[in-house]
Parts: structure tokens; C-alpha cells; sequence
């Protein structure tokens, strides 16, 4: 086999320009000089006989043969992080990382209660908690990035065949009031009186918000008809804005715990009505799995896991795991460890 024509260095190069939108800034975050990335450039380029970038415009843009290495590029540095978390654990199988990735609401109150239990049991693993919509956060998990998520939205459906799916805990939508609303003294309300109220809610185009809608919709509630007088930007924000008083909203239990428990917000009751979602819990079956990923898998998961639930979660954490090699593919049991 010949040389190839390109280093790892030069792929870590060409994916920071790409990221950054030039080669100065690119050249700040792997701190090195301009100069030194763009020799490296200028060699790649030589060294593949095309051209990577355009030059004209102010921002670095790839060309279409810049796009293809970058694609394959990424998926060579995936393996490459892969394979140094593979040889950690031979090494250390005390430290290694975990990397846990969620959507908005999991990744904001769910995930940080069960790091921190995991991280009394394993102080010397390091942690990183990616928090991204749940689009994005599929696509981490398929390409290794991220050993496990959990998720409340839909998985693209070109990554059904990829990913491990299974159900993992029921969230429930709760309607909170402010504690001085009229309907906060009544044990229970009706359907038709969610038309009477003002609602703060999440940008329309927001992930959480479309699944929201259609949660309440399968509830037969129809979404169009609310008042909706408020658009924010984060649930802090639509809960701080429905403590002062400036109307009603939909948000995860999950994400109002310490207010109920403080009395700034009310929880109101709908006759006939619970509003609840599905939690997935997603990882990829031909990834490499860490041994923390493994301990994670065994020790916590099932903890948080919806009653019912949790036996399923723990037989997929004890599953066997495939790890690719050169000869083969070589069956590893997650129990190992």
C-alpha cells in the first residue's frame, strides 16, 4: 500500500478552518500559527493535486473536493478518539471518559442527577454532558461520539437501522399557574378552560415546542386554539415569566420540582387528562462502548428508569457489544469490568 497523502494533523487542520470559518481563527484554536496551517494546507493540497478552498470570498469555503475529505476526514478522527478510549481502558480501568449526550429538557434536569450519582461511585471518570437538540444529538450517537443519550423527540428516520431505540422513563407535561390565579384554588379544571388562559410558550419553530403540541394534541387538545401572548427562549425563562404572574404553560414535571416544592408555582390538575411523553434511550450496538459507558449502562440507568421499564434497560446495558477489528468483528461482554 502506498503512502496515503494526507496526516491526522492535516485532517485536524482542515476540520478547524471548516469549523471556524478561517484559518486564523482555526489557527488560534490549535494554537499554532497562520503560517503553520497554511503550509499544512498548501501540502495537502499539493499532495492531493486539487484545490480545497476557495480563495475569493472573506470566509474560508471548501470546495466540493474539500467536502468530501472533510466528511471522511471527521469520520477518521471519530475512529481515531475511538481507539484511544478503547486502549484507556486496557490501561486504566479505573479513569477513562464518559460521554452522555441528551436533548434540551433531559439534558438540563434529568442527566445532571444521574452523573452525579455516577460520579460518587467513579470520581476519577471524566464526564462531558453534550446537550443539543435531539436531531443532533442522534447523529453524535451514530457516529461514536457520544456513547449513550436520552432523548424526547423523534429520531431522523435515516438512522432507525443505526441506533439501539428504546423506551426508558415517561415524562409528564404539567400545566403550571401562578399561585395567585383563579384556577390555582380549584382541585381540578376542564378542557375547555386551557381556551380561556394566556400562555408563555417556547418558539414555535423549537423542537420542545412541537413536541409538546403534539403530546397535547394526542391528549385531544387543540394547540391552535391557545392564547399564546408570550414566545421565550428557554424553560427558565417561561417559568420565571409564569411565577410573575403573565400566564400559563406547559413544561416537564421534571423541570419544576424545586419550585413545587417552594411554592412559587402551581401545578393545575385537568379532569381526565395526563399528559405524558416517551424518554428514549439511544446508543449504537457497533460502537465501542468504554468500560465507564458499561457502568453507566449497569448502575444508573436503571435507577431512573420507568417502573416496568427498567428490567429492559438493564438486559440492553448487559448485552454483548461489538468492537471492530481488523481480522473481524470480536464479541465483548459489557459485564467485563
Amino acid at each position: 500500500m502506498s503512502d496515503l497523502p494526507f496526516t491526522l494533523d492535516q485532517l485536524r487542520i482542515l476540520k478547524a478552518i471548516a469549523q471556524e470559518g478561517s484559518f486564523k481563527r482555526a489557527a488560534d484554536s490549535l494554537y499554532v500559527s497562520q503560517p503553520a496551517v497554511s503550509l499544512q494546507v498548501q501540502n495537502l493540497e499539493r499532495q492531493l493535486d486539487v484545490p480545497l478552498f476557495d480563495r475569493g470570498g472573506r470566509r474560508a469555503q471548501l470546495t466540493e473536493a474539500g467536502h468530501l475529505l472533510l466528511s471522511y476526514g471527521e469520520k477518521i478522527l471519530s475512529l481515531c478518539q475511538e481507539t484511544c478510549r478503547a486502549i484507556e481502558d486496557l490501561q486504566n480501568l479505573q479513569g477513562g471518559t464518559l460521554i452522555v449526550g441528551a436533548s434540551q429538557t433531559t439534558g438540563t434536569y434529568l442527566l445532571p442527577r444521574m452523573i452525579g450519582m455516577f460520579r460518587q461511585k467513579y470520581p476519577d471518570v471524566a464526564v462531558q454532558l453534550h446537550v443539543h437538540s435531539t436531531r443532533r444529538t442522534a447523529w453524535s450517537v451514530a457516529n461514536g461520539q457520544v456513547d449513550l443519550a436520552i432523548i424526547g423527540g423523534e429520531i431522523p428516520g435515516e438512522l432507525s437501522e443505526s441506533l439501539e431505540v428504546i423506551p426508558y422513563a415517561e415524562d409528564e407535561l404539567a400545566l403550571i399557574l401562578p399561585v395567585f390565579h383563579p384556577f390555582a384554588k380549584l382541585e381540578k379544571i376542564h378542557k375547555e378552560d386551557l381556551y380561556k388562559l394566556q400562555f408563555i410558550a417556547l418558539d414555535s419553530q423549537s423542537t420542545i415546542r412541537k413536541v409538546i403540541d403534539q403530546v397535547l394534541s394526542r391528549c385531544e387538545i387543540d394547540t391552535r386554539r391557545f392564547k399564546v401572548e408570550m414566545e421565550l427562549n428557554s424553560i427558565e425563562a417561561i417559568k420565571n415569566a409564569v411565577q410573575s404572574g403573565l400566564g400559563a404553560a406547559f413544561v416537564s414535571t421534571s423541570a419544576i420540582a424545586k419550585e413545587l416544592q417552594m411554592g412559587v408555582l402551581h401545578c393545575a390538575n385537568i379532569e381526565g387528562v395526563v399528559v405524558k411523553r416517551t424518554l428514549w434511550l439511544i446508543f449504537n450496538p457497533n460502537r465501542y462502548r468504554s468500560k465507564a459507558a458499561e457502568a453507566f449502562s449497569r448502575e444508573i440507568l436503571p435507577e431512573f428508569a420507568n417502573p416496568g421499564w427498567n428490567q429492559d434497560v438493564l438486559i440492553l446495558a448487559q448485552k454483548s457489544i461489538v468492537v471492530s477489528t481488523l481480522d473481524g468483528a470480536t464479541p465483548i461482554s459489557s459485564g467485563e469490568g
